[in-house]
């Protein structure tokens, strides 16, 4: 019997494309086929990647910049262009691979693309959502849209009262995503999320494949009665995972840069004894962040890997921190890393993170304590997870010009690496997560089952 045939449609954004090609690549390791589909652009910086597994294979489908887009200039003008010329390429390529005898048996669609699914039922092919942030954020969303979109709103105005959703932690104002905000600025998100509320209960069976696992997030997982979400997370590179496939040790669709001697010097520290900084593909500090952030480091005195995206400017930006001598003698700043590989070694004691859900989930899977720094999208809601539910970390507080001081830096750092009762409660809450993340992808684990069955149900229904 021939494999089942997937087709993967995937938004062309870093941290959509790591979560999506692990979860390619899971499914060819239960037995099928795979076709990943994102735009042209972004299949272009992929393809320095390693050579793809056997049963997984690449297409493209055009967003209207298939030369490339100027970091995001536009979101607006740029999502009106994903969505006017993505339904008509990807329809095509469908349509190609059905003249040319291979007909996918389900269609799999990630977030900001709820046009994929309408593609696909044009084609008569049933669809799934595969959701890449926790289930929490994705139940927040629901309730959002049907029945709590008032009281969410009223945050605004007693940001001290707590939120109260069926099935969800209490919620003040400031762990809400932030498209949910009044002063959102990404007017475009919303529309889409209540499109993809809208596709999937047009569904006779709803279902949403969501990033997380059974243990991870019990309440939320089960809080809608109006769709099922299936847990098969975390979507993290099998050589941290379960070692089924120990070449995977990828970083999603990040090219294979040389390591700059990072993994080196992290060779030569005591364990749990580097506090590694990155703030992920999009988010970039201020001037004034960084240096309070270097005064906390330097202050702290202990080593740390410190990842700053080179921004193209003619002066590298760490160079013209005020700190930059003292910080040297203590650490390395990179502009880039790979960011598993780096958490999952031994000396790494503390992550500080903007708690995007890729981060958030490699920090649980590698036992690494965070600091979470959150700034939009669904950070503020991870970090509530990771600091209030989960307890893994401590969350920064900021002053009244939104900046993040040395001193605070500091106070979290300390809390976090130092030997009180708190951070241990933190390190013993890392390691117990890690080892449930571990278990939930083995063979065998709730998420491996999860998915092994819904390819089987998916495979006997079209025979």
């Amino acid at each position: 019997m021939a494999p089942p045939h997937f087709l993967l449609v995937t938004f062309p954004g870093q941290g959509l494309i790591n979560p999506s090609l692990q979860f390619a690549k899971r499914l060819v390791r239960v037995g099928a086929r795979v076709t990943f589909v994102t735009a042209v652009r972004a299949l272009h910086r992929m393809a320095e990647s390693k050579s793809p597994p056997e049963g997984l294979s690449f297409a493209s489908f055009s967003d209207g910049y298939d030369d490339g887009v100027e970091e995001w200039a536009d979101l607006d003008v740029y999502m009106h262009e994903l969505k006017r010329r993505g339904p008509e390429t990807l329809s095509d390529l469908i349509a190609s691979n059905l003249k040319n005898g291979r007909r996918f048996l389900g269609v799999f669609y990630t977030t900001l693309l709820p046009w994929a699914a309408d593609v696909a039922r044009s084609h008569g092919i049933p669809s799934t959502l595969v959701w890449v942030q926790p289930a929490t954020v994705l139940d927040f969303y629901y309730y959002y849209f049907h029945g709590y979109g008032n009281l969410i709103r009223s945050t605004g105005d007693n940001p001290s009262l707590p939120i109260h959703l069926p099935g969800l932690p209490p919620l003040m104002a400031g762990d809400i995503p932030s498209f949910c905000n009044a002063k959102n600025e990404y007017n475009f998100s919303l529309p889409l999320f209540q499109r993809h509320f809208e596709v999937l209960l047009e569904e006779a069976n709803p279902r949403v494949l969501a990033n997380t696992f059974d243990a991870l997030e019990p309440d939320a997982i089960r809080a809608v009665d109006k769709f099922e979400v299936i847990g098969i997370g975390p979507l993290i590179p099998s050589a941290f995972l379960d070692g089924q496939d120990p070449s995977d040790n990828s970083f999603g669709g990040d090219l294979f840069k040389s390591s700059s001697g990072y993994i080196e010097w992290l060779d030569t520290k005591p364990k749990a004894s580097v506090i590694y900084l990155s703030f992920g593909s999009i988010y970039v500090l201020s001037r004034p962040q960084k240096e309070e952030m270097g005064r906390a480091l330097v202050e702290a005195g202990r080593p740390f890997l410190w990842v700053i995206r080179e921004s193209g400017k003619e002066e590298k930006e760490e160079d013209s921190l005020s700190l930059k001598e003292e910080l040297e003698k203590l650490g390395m700043i990179v502009p880039w890393c790979s960011q598993v590989q780096v958490l999952s070694h031994p000396s790494v004691g503390c992550f500080v993170t903007h708690c995007g859900w890729n981060s958030t989930s490699e920090s649980l899977v590698c036992g690494v304590p965070v600091v979470a720094f959150p700034q939009w999208s669904d950070q503020q809601t991870n970090a509530k997870l990771v600091t209030d539910v989960w307890r893994t970390g401590v969350k920064v507080t900021q002053n009244e010009e939104g900046l993040v001081e040395g001193g605070e830096m500091r106070r979290c750092l300390e809390l976090v690496m130092g030997d009180g009762e708190e951070g241990d409660e933190m390190r013993r809450n890392a390691q117990k997560l890690r080892d449930l993340a571990r278990e939930a992808v083995r063979e065998g684990g709730s998420s491996d089952k999860n998915l092994r069955a819904f390819v089987d149900e998916v495979r006997e229904a079209s025979e």
